[in-house]
């Protein structure tokens, strides 16, 4: 027998003892990506019971009948000795802005009651909620003295940034409890009571909430930031035989309705444990699956090394055709039965198979090993072990920015891509080159990775996930879609922008920087290049260039780095970094805002000495205000950053104001912006009545803004 003909002949054989399994439906798909699909389950018509259905969608099981648009991809199904499912499902979270104004969330139930089939295990599962200030709670059941039978939920709180501790679930940053039977939706509320509001918080703007099985989680104070939209947890699902509107009939009653399930010559009826309805099970010594209509077999306590065949108070064992044993196949295994050609042709076939396998092994252990060491070589030994670090492979990062296909520039240490996350969102992203780490930097790299993991403020540039995998390791960011502050107010993007845009883009980066100073982080390199936007010009502060080369406490840096025009000259003479470091050159930005002049602009001219001296001579800043500003309206508030500019840049760090009194001032000034704005509103009314023309009415959006 030649090789060809043998192999399809070895594969019939496998796909025979494939077939014999005693808990599949017979014509139908056995299994999608590696999970195993029992009867009543199955994928496809026929091949499962009402609201049983599975769907196998690019080789990922899910749930059909679930009553949500949303996907909950199957880890595992058993028929017996517990009928369980046992899925993924996302996280519930929302997330608020330092105003207590929701500005995310994800709040999608999953029912999975539509058919009757599952219940959510109360003794497999706890419900945990994550938060600052939050209180969460779940319900169901029937209508009782409420709306709702039973609720349950629990309440997290933080005193501050660092009050929750890893592995400390007891209220402050995370609380669970148990959940009563019979919840059959995973629907989370949050409270909306005016005490557990977010506003004025500076930290935990996101609550998280979700019911997750016993043992499988344990909390991370840096889970406090997690993103919700790529996070799921396992989920323990009870399922049951019952009718769609949940009345099913009890054991003393199913066996003589129509459609009884337990239909396997040696299966028993028992009542569910979990909401009405009841299950199959396989009488004692047998095993199988009681829901098909075949001999179940005597359990594996009775040897057989062949074909087993139950007989009363016995069973046979006989080899398959094709097969023999050396003596009973009870004791010995079952051989093939080929003749000696058949025997050589087999043995060149699969060295040939093996030579090529081995060839094809020795190539995929090569590129892993390859894989492998850049891995370590960039850190992933420490990295891996960070909660809240997604980390990508080399495929997956192809994947996200198809193969490096759209090209944003070059950073400062090489190329940029843009991408798209695989999650529900599509998140837009920043795909960028870092330094090639070797033995000396790699402490140096892994704790600014784990610096800019740890920002987590809407004007600081998120650190999504890096991959490691390469030679250079390559760091995921949030996109800014518009460019770089120095884009918008000198290059290529450059657009008009108004005074209160220009402020509120002074007062975001300040804010981000005043974050990071109250983390004991030191930018070191603040400047309009380093100051991002996205769609709606939210400034968003990035690049922390020296925080790198800074152990906690330290405040002389090992090497003076960064944009000369925008040094501090304390920190350029003696390597003294301090957050009055990065005030001075927050200065530098605020004039770059008011003049649209570059740093160093013209042949000859410096920003910084050209302004002083003309502030200093002339009292006023007006004659290097940008034309496309000075307005009446205007010209007081631009006086006045020029004066605070002034004030971060003078010579002694210890004169400047610290970077939360920068903030300060200019949420000042903004209001006051606010403040001219509404009282020209009056004025103009005033002048409207004084000729008798009726005035139009404020609407409530009006009040709202200039309040």
């Amino acid at each position: 027998m030649s090789t060809t003909l043998l192999l399809p002949v070895l594969l019939l054989a496998a796909m025979v003892a494939s077939a014999e399994s005693l808990t599949l439906k017979p014509g139908c798909r056995p299994s999608c990506g590696g999970v195993e699909i029992p009867y009543p389950f199955g994928i496809g018509q026929g091949c499962f019971r009402p609201g049983f259905e599975i769907l196998c969608d690019n080789n990922m099981a899910a749930l059909g009948n679930t009553g949500q648009a949303i996907e909950v991809f199957v880890l595992s199904l058993s028929v017996t000795p517990r009928p369980e499912a046992r899925v993924m499902v996302p996280v519930t979270w929302q997330c608020y802005n330092t105003s207590g104004d929701p500005i995310d969330w994800y709040i999608r139930t999953v029912d999975y009651n539509p058919a009757g089939v599952y219940r959510i295990s109360n003794t497999r599962n706890e419900l945990y909620v994550l938060g600052c200030n939050t209180f969460v709670y779940t319900n169901g059941g029937p209508r009782g003295r409420s709306t709702y039978s039973y609720y349950t939920g629990c309440a997290a709180y933080c005193d501050n940034a660092q009050s929750a501790k890893d592995g400390d679930c007891t209220g402050v940053g995370c609380c669970h409890v148990d959940i009563p039977p019979g919840l059959s939706d995973n629907k989370m509320r949050f409270t909306e009571d005016p005490n557990w509001s977010h506003s004025g918080m500076e930290f935990g703007l996101c609550d998280y909430a979700f019911i997750v099985e016993k043992g499988s989680y344990t909390f991370r104070a840096a889970d406090l930031g997690m993103d919700g939209r790529r996070t799921s947890k396992p989920l323990r699902l009870d399922w049951a035989i019952r009718d769609s509107n949940g009345s099913s009939l009890a054991c003393a009653e199913a066996p003589t309705m129509p459609g009884y399930t337990c239909v396997s010559e040696h299966s028993e009826c028992v009542d569910s444990t979990n909401g009405p309805g009841y299950v199959c099970n396989c009488t004692q010594g047998y095993e199988g699956n009681p829901y098909q209509r075949m001999r179940a077999r005597p359990r594996k306590e009775f040897p057989c090394n062949g074909i087993c065949q139950d007989i009363e108070g016995s069973y046979n064992c006989k080899c398959r055709p094709g097969y023999e044993s050396n003596g009973s196949p009870k004791e010995n295994p079952c051989t093939p039965k080929f003749p000696l050609p058949a025997k050589i042709a087999i043995g060149i076939g699969l060295c040939v198979f093996f030579l090529v396998v081995g060839l094809l092994l020795a190539f995929i252990v090569h590129q892993k090993r390859k894989l492998a060491v850049h891995f370590e070589m960039n850190g992933g030994n420490i990295l891996k072990k960070v909660i809240g670090l997604a980390i990508f492979t080399h495929k997956d990062l192809k994947k996200i920015t198809n193969n490096n296909s759209d090209r944003l520039g070059n950073g400062y240490f090489g190329e940029v891509y843009k991408g798209t996350l695989f999650d529900e969102a599509r998140t837009i992203v920043a795909v960028k080159s870092f330094i090639k780490v070797d033995k000396e930097r790699i402490q140096e790299f892994t704790e600014e990775v784990m610096i800019q993991l740890r920002m987590a403020h809407p004007n600081v540039l998120k650190l999504m996930g890096c991959c490691l995998q390469l030679h250079i390791p390559m760091l995921v960011y949030e996109f800014a879609a518009k460019g770089s502050l120095r884009d918008i107010l000198h290059g290529k993007k450059q657009q008009k922008l108004t005074t209160k845009l220009r402020l509120d883009i002074a007062i975001g980066s300040a804010h981000g920087l005043s974050y990071m100073h109250s983390e004991d982080i030191r930018h070191g390199d603040v400047k309009p290049d380093n100051i991002l936007l996205n769609d709606n010009l939210i400034p968003k502060i990035s690049d922390f260039g020296l925080s790198k080369l800074l152990n906690l406490g330290e405040k002389i840096a090992k090497k003076v780095i960064g944009c000369d025009s925008y040094m501090d000259p304390v920190f350029k003479n003696t390597g003294l970094l301090t957050p009055k470091s990065d005030v001075y050159s927050f200065g530098v930005v605020l004039l770059e805002l008011i003049s649209r002049k570059q740093i160093v602009y013209g042949p000859n001219g410096s920003l910084i000495i050209e302004f002083r001296h003309i502030y200093e001579t002339e009292k006023s800043g007006r004659s290097m205000f940008d034309k496309e500003i000075v307005a009446q309206d205007d010209i007081l508030i631009l006086e006045e950053i020029g004066k605070l500019a002034m004030a971060c840049l003078k010579e002694h760090q210890d004169s400047r104001p610290g970077m939360i009194e920068v903030a300060e001032q200019l949420m000042k000034l903004r209001k006051k912006t606010l403040d001219d704005a509404s009282n020209n509103t009056e004025m103009g009314a005033t002048a409207d009545a004084t000729l008798s023309v009726p005035p139009s009415p404020i609407s409530d959006t009006t009040r709202l803004i200039h309040s």
